[in-house]
């Protein structure tokens, strides 16, 4: 399909349904842990509309009535946790991200899906300041909806090395102030080694004050998704790139937590 994918996820601990609004494989960032081939700078395509809610139907019809959960997944991950737009580049570059909302909403009705059923937006943040984001952001906070918003580092240096961005830390801390205000937000941060070594001591200490600002201002955060390495890179740095050990990416956690936020690991 197109739009459509199944992943069996670490992090949601069940099926994700995953929409891939960037199926030219465009993104305005490029982050060096992507997994995505031949990754380009740019926006989401148009999408078609009436192709995207035919596959998530049928995806919908297949996990709920036919074989796929039997003959694919896992016993202990036989749920469907989440309806995930993520993909091949950034979500909210796509123009009718408004619509995709309301498609997904009119299709979840038609189905017997668990209430508990998330939607949750995979995000860099950057795109954030659109009014057509906005709304759809409303839109999915009356939809169990829930934002996964990346920070990787909070060091210029570090978002360059990173991300290949040059994002502002003050865009990005008004853009995070904008999406916590308008849908339920958490901040996930990919941890990894560098040729060998682990994010430096004066990051650490970045984010957390980062963190801590934060918080005193009152921006509202349902807490901190901290995970490493799981998949190759795609990318021209994958060989200087290696998972941290579980020893250190929980004393990070650790760190976190003495600010009274509540980290979720997968290392």
């Amino acid at each position: 399909m197109t739009y459509v994918y199944p992943v069996i996820s670490r992090r949601a601990s069940g099926v994700s349904i995953g929409i891939n609004l960037n199926p030219n494989n465009a993104c305005n960032w490029r982050c060096i842990y992507c997994q995505v081939p031949n990754l380009k700078r740019g926006s989401a395509p148009i999408i078609d509309l009436v192709k995207l809610e035919q596959e998530l139907r049928s995806f919908l019809h297949e996990l709920l009535y036919g074989r796929f959960m039997l003959d694919k997944v896992p016993q202990q991950a036989r749920r469907i946790n989440d309806i995930a737009l993520s993909g091949n580049g950034e979500p909210t570059s796509v123009k009718e991200f408004e619509q995709v909302i309301s498609l997904i909403e009119r299709v979840k009705r038609d189905f017997p899906l668990p209430e508990e059923l998330k939607l949750v937006l995979i995000t860099n943040g950057s795109l954030i300041d659109r009014a057509h984001v906005q709304r759809g952001l409303s839109h999915m906070s009356k939809l169990n909806g829930e934002i996964w918003f990346k920070l990787d580092s909070v060091t210029q240096e570090g978002r360059m090395r990173i991300n290949n961005t040059r994002m502002s830390l003050k865009k990005m801390h008004a853009n995070l102030k904008i999406a916590a205000s308008l849908c339920p937000t958490w901040l996930q941060t990919c941890v990894l080694e560098i040729d060998g070594k682990p994010p430096a001591e004066r990051e650490i200490k970045a984010y957390l004050e980062f963190l801590t600002k934060i918080k005193q201002e009152g921006i509202s955060l349902q807490g901190i998704l901290l995970y490493g390495l799981a998949r190759p890179s795609l990318q021209p740095e994958a060989s200087r790139l290696s998972k941290v050990s579980a020893a250190w990416i929980a004393s990070f956690a650790a760190r976190i937590k003495t600010l009274g936020l509540a980290v979720k690991v997968h290392p």
